[in-house]
């Protein structure tokens, strides 16, 4: 078997050997033998249907993976968009790239945000102590990684959300707070870590996300 997740250098997925893999020359991208796959959600599922993974983290049962697939369909304009661009604002932009984010900017980013994860308490979560019932699944492993983007710039999103904090600590207990430290170690500590960054990798592309962020 040669199943291989394409882990790749800062830019070498724009090269040539690249997007021989994937034509869209972004990242994850996944080879298993002949075939090739992108896009994280996508990898996700086929992982799990490949190695028949146990049933709870994508369910058989058509009503429990409807409610998986009802996240991952909603979640990346949903909460990806915003949690990134919060990280950005607060991070990126200023730290390495040295621009000042304007107020309105930063408040408006915040009101998505925070429209998003009430969304996420709300409708997502409900009264269900995880987003497809009583046991952890992908899709709520998908939700926490994208909610702790905003946490790793400094942003506590589950200081006074009881229902989101309760959620998160299940969603821990369920993968082990060990391996639930390490999938989040490098984003929570990226305010130390981007100080390390070398301003000029983001130069080529200043104009263009600021025009995407701002």
């Amino acid at each position: 078997m040669k199943l291989r997740c394409l882990c790749v250098l800062p830019g070498e997925h724009f090269g040539e050997e690249f997007g021989k893999i994937n034509l869209m020359r972004k990242v994850p991208a996944l080879r298993d033998g002949d075939f090739y796959l992108a896009e994280s959600i996508a990898i996700m599922i086929y992982l799990a249907e490949k190695f028949e993974t146990p049933d709870f983290w994508y369910p058989t049962d058509i009503r429990q993976r409807a409610r998986v697939n009802e996240y991952l369909s909603w979640q990346h304009q949903g909460i990806r968009t915003h949690s990134s661009k919060v990280f950005w604002l607060r991070v990126m932009i200023p730290m390495v790239m040295g621009v000042e984010v304007p107020k309105e900017k930063m408040d408006a980013a915040l009101e998505d945000l925070n429209s998003s994860l009430k969304l996420i308490e709300e409708k997502f979560l409900d009264d269900r102590p995880f987003i497809a019932g009583d046991q952890v699944s992908l899709a709520d492993i998908v939700a926490i990684v994208e909610i702790m983007q905003p946490v790793g710039s400094g942003l506590d999103v589950f200081q006074g959300r009881l229902k989101l904090s309760a959620w998160r600590d299940r969603v821990q207990a369920a993968i082990g707070k060990e391996l639930f430290d390490e999938a989040h170690q490098a984003i929570l500590g990226a305010q130390e870590n981007v100080k390390l960054l070398d301003p000029t990798v983001l130069q080529a592309s200043k104009s263009k996300i600021l025009r995407y962020f701002m």
